[in-house]
């Protein structure tokens, strides 16, 4: 799938091609007596591992899916129990077809189960993605919160509408502090709004100030990618968003198309510490503008020079 190729490519600096030849460096990072942030390519990978078991969050993209399991078992030795799923992208469910094969059962909203069993279209990716294998697919889904009972404490997945996608959750573990925030949180470049799926600038807002509301000055808090965050990193993440949404809206308010707004550099502070790395800033302000329009698709963006340097 072109998605899965470009998430692979651009996160984790290899091919789908070339992945399974290639050996991944994970990092691992324990976090609580039970929970584990693991590092790798794709999204990060939350892991639960105690008396009761092993279960994860999220497994990567797929052609790296046995270097993941290797990966996981220095941690644990268990069988997977359950895999959590924040949302659909090929970059977090790459390894559900294998991992559920082995009978860790496949968990996640019932909006991802939908997406992922239909075909899906991104303007953003000019791409087509085509049904998962039924494998592939959750088969326990929820369409507010969750939680697991399992290795001496209970963990929320909360459902956060219309953020990075239209199925996104983020997964409190109250216990051990620490909170899984799936790609709501891209700690060091500009997020991913995907408004093909269903997303916007708001619910990523949104689904911020809940992880807020549940943090303290001790959590700590897995982003989708980038490193290991604190409370303070993430409030000013959300300053960050804040700030962008409010230059934009100003333009909007003076009455600019999106082209001028993109034209006016309204995230020009920012750009070239979150802009460089994948989305970049005609993108991302395309994504505000759009959100706050209530468009909800990607508008393709002129060949001419539109992208900044």
């Amino acid at each position: 799938m072109k998605y899965l190729l470009v998430i692979s490519i651009l996160f984790a600096a290899i091919s789908g091609a070339t992945a399974q030849e290639k050996k991944v460096e994970f990092e691992t990072f324990q976090l609580s007596e039970t929970v584990y942030m693991l590092k790798g390519a794709g999204g990060n990978v939350g892991i639960s591992a105690g008396e009761d078991g092993l279960y994860i969050i999220d497994d990567q993209v797929s052609p790296i899916t046995e270097q993941l399991l290797e990966a996981i078992k220095k941690v644990s030795d268990k069988p997977i129990r359950f895999v959590i799923n924040t949302h659909y992208h090929a970059d977090h469910t790459g390894g559900n077809e294998a991992i559920g094969g082995t009978g860790a059962v496949i968990v996640a909203h019932d909006n991802i189960r939908k997406r992922m069993s239909t075909e899906q279209v991104s303007i953003f990716m000019d791409s087509t993605t085509p049904p998962y294998p039924k494998g592939a697919l959750p088969v326990l889904t929820f369409n507010d919160r969750m939680s697991l009972h399992l290795n001496g404490e209970s963990a929320t997945a909360y459902y956060v509408a219309n953020g990075h996608t239209d199925g996104d959750s983020i997964i409190h573990f109250p216990a051990s502090n620490v909170i899984h925030m799936g790609d709501m949180y891209f700690n060091g470049l500009y997020p991913y709004v995907d408004l093909d799926a269903g997303g916007s600038i708001q619910g990523v807002v949104a689904a911020v100030d809940l992880a807020l509301s549940l943090a303290d000055e001790s959590t700590r808090i897995i982003p989708g990618h980038g490193p290991l965050a604190t409370k303070e990193d993430l409030e000013g993440y959300r300053h960050f968003l804040s700030k962008a949404v409010s230059n934009v809206q100003a333009l909007i308010d003076q009455g600019m198309d999106l082209p001028q707004a993109i034209a006016a550099r309204p995230t020009e502070e920012w750009d070239e510490t979150l802009g460089k790395v994948w989305i970049t800033p005609p993108q991302f302000v395309t994504f505000i503008y759009n959100s706050l329009q209530g468009i909800h698709h990607f508008t393709p963006l002129p060949k001419d020079g539109a992208e900044q340097d």
